[in-house]
């Protein structure tokens, strides 16, 4: 059984950082490319950062470009997600994905196969 569980999330203040994880169980997870998304309350699912099974990176909204980093520990089965400089517009919940197409970029919802419960981030101003 395929699971990925988010952990890190939190309250913080603007202008701090959270860094959050991805931990994956029950697939090869050196083979999967991973991204997160965020949902912001009233909102769709957002685009944040992707993975390539070998460690590229691409990254979703031009705001969060130069704040967020991406990674992955592949000896883990964990990805990352560091954020910096966080901002109350940040506050949403995030989830992680994975999808079977290790290499390549992949944003949208559809192309990910498992997807984890989410963990709450909240940035207060």
């Amino acid at each position: 059984q395929v699971q990925l569980v988010e952990s890190g999330g939190g309250l913080v203040q603007a202008g701090g950082s959270l860094r959050l994880s991805c931990a994956a169980s029950g697939l090869t997870f050196s083979t999967y490319g991973v991204a997160w998304f965020r949902q912001a309350p009233g909102k769709e699912h957002e685009f944040v950062a992707h993975t390539t099974r070998n460690g590229g990176s691409s990254y979703g909204a031009d705001s969060v470009k130069g704040r967020f980093t991406i990674s992955r520990d592949n000896a883990k089965n964990t990805v990352y997600l560091q954020m910096n400089s966080l901002k109350p517009e940040d506050t949403a919940v995030y989830y992680c994905a994975a999808t079977r197409h290790g290499y390549g970029i992949y944003r949208r919802q559809d192309d990910y196969n498992y997807w984890g419960q989410g963990t709450q981030v909240t940035v207060s101003s």
